[in-house]
């Protein structure tokens, strides 16, 4: 049984941190700023309710945005991958 309407929207819930499609601009400054390949960066699945709620592909980085104790905000990255299931 296959549900096509979503019940609430993920993204508005308190626990879940802005998650935001980086450019592929935006993708290969990352890459050569930390001198780094797409694979080192740690992975989601392209079948987390997050990918799926904001349309995020396979081969696309992720950026999420936390609030921080310390520093007003944080950033971290994720690439997103394919699930094998």
């Amino acid at each position: 049984m296959v549900i096509n309407k979503v019940l609430f929207d993920i993204m508005n819930h308190d626990l879940v941190p802005f998650h935001q499609i980086i450019s592929e601009k935006e993708k290969t400054d990352l890459l050569k700023k930390y001198k780094i390949e797409s694979n080192q960066i740690p992975k989601i699945l392209d079948t987390d309710p997050v990918c799926i709620s904001i349309g995020a592909k396979p081969g696309q980085i992720l950026k999420i945005k936390r609030k921080s104790h310390t520093a007003e905000e944080s950033f971290s990255y994720r690439f997103v991958v394919e699930s094998s299931v």
